[in-house]
């Protein structure tokens, strides 16, 4: 299985990160096999497969998001939640009260005029972090 930047694993002897600002807290390289436009376009012509080039970035990792267990994404989360369910009651409110109306009878036409879109599911907002 391949490992992305968020799951190697430390060096062994790894010596204790500098806490000081400005210097980062992980540094990782990433080897990676990338085709150009040129490359392709001159496969094409010679009429063979076009050959990957060797592509190393560096990357300095200065902080990661939820670091130590921030509750912050938890407490997004269940705001949005609770703002989806008070918009879903509201538009079953306004379709409630147009398709049932005071001599007895549904008002079955008016239920096409309103849009109610589906509710978010739960934990949404959880994705987008």
């Amino acid at each position: 299985m391949t490992r992305t930047a968020h799951h190697t694993r430390p060096p062994h002897g790894r010596r204790a990160h500098d806490n000081s600002p400005g210097t980062p807290w992980c540094s990782v390289v990433l080897h990676d096999l990338r085709y150009s436009a040129r490359g392709i376009t001159d496969a094409t012509r010679e009429s063979r497969r076009p050959r990957p080039h060797k592509v190393r970035r560096a990357v300095d990792v200065y902080s990661f998001a939820r670091y130590r267990r921030d509750a912050s994404v938890a407490r997004w989360s269940a705001v949005e939640e609770r703002r989806a369910r008070q918009r879903l009651r509201s538009d079953v409110g306004t379709l409630l009260g147009l398709v049932n109306t005071t001599a007895g009878e549904l008002a079955l036409d008016a239920a096409d005029t309103v849009d109610i879109p589906p509710a978010r599911h739960r934990r949404g907002s959880l994705w987008l972090a």
